[in-house]
């Protein structure tokens, strides 16, 4: 068999397969970044929101 790859052994003529690495590796920092810094805050609001009903709903039922 004929080696078509030439000497590098992975050259890609239509670019597709640089084009698509390049794709996935710069999509996770953007969204990192966004997820990150909002994904741990919003998970500590709904925290306290249902912790702050739960001691309400325990109040409510000692005092009834």
């Amino acid at each position: 068999m004929a080696n078509t790859q030439g000497p590098q052994g992975n050259h890609d003529p239509a670019g597709s397969t640089q084009m698509f690495r390049a794709f996935v590796d710069e999509a996770p920092r953007g969204r990192q970044t966004a997820a990150g810094s909002s994904g741990p805050r919003i998970g500590l609001i709904l925290g306290v929101v249902v912790a702050v009903a739960i001691v309400a709903a325990v109040a409510w039922l000692a005092l009834k």
